[in-house]
């Protein structure tokens, strides 16, 4: 009988952080990637090595984060989107899973944009969109600012740290979102990879 046991899902964390609060969230997302399983690699995209592109080449999903700075992504994560133009000519990525976060010091601030703006970028690459899979918290009366998914995000995981804070005023709420936003990536990727895995050797 053919063994199908799958080996543990590539997951890459490729992210920008201007002061610090967004690498609080990436921390937090290879947290919850780790402990379902996932093999992590942590990319600071401003200075990504040879080795780190050939880990974002292998891995099976790709998480993107960055802080929204005037309505967007930051430059740093732009540059970074702008370099993976071969890969995106070569398809390199396609059918890879793809996912976001992002930090804002304003409620909204915007977050929308930047979420929106890696959505299409994972889909120019043909990679396939995994959203948080958390239904909004804090919007009843008898909810708390400490739910998960506290700010209502749907396409990822948002977060909101005062301007003047430093990295330890990140939410406990947004840090826990992240992690779920890392765990549920590393079960889709690891349920794709058994069903990939299946196929070829029925096949």
């Amino acid at each position: 009988m053919s063994d199908l046991t799958s080996p543990r899902p590539a997951v890459a964390v490729a992210y920008h952080s201007g002061y610090g609060h967004t690498e609080v969230l990436a921390e937090a997302v290879r947290r919850g990637a780790s402990a379902a399983g996932a093999d992590v690699t942590f990319v600071d995209v401003t200075a990504v090595t040879d080795e780190q592109w050939q880990r974002l080449d292998d891995a099976d999903a790709i998480i993107f984060g960055s802080p929204t700075y005037m309505g967007g992504a930051s430059a740093g994560f732009h540059g970074f989107a702008e370099a993976t133009s071969g890969r995106f000519i070569e398809g390199r990525w396609a059918d890879k899973l793809a996912a976001g976060f992002t930090n804002s010091a304003s409620k909204s601030g915007d977050k929308t944009n930047t979420l929106a703006f890696f959505a299409a970028f994972a889909a120019q690459h043909q990679m396939l969109w995994v959203s948080l899979g958390l239904a909004p918290g804090w919007n009843a009366t008898t909810a708390s600012e400490h739910d998960l998914n506290r700010l209502g995000y749907w396409g990822g995981a948002g977060a909101q740290t005062p301007m003047d804070g430093g990295v330890d005023t990140v939410h406990s709420a947004d840090i826990a979102t992240a992690e779920h936003l890392g765990a549920r990536v590393a079960r889709q990727a690891s349920l794709i990879s058994a069903g990939r895995r299946a196929l070829s050797v029925t096949a």
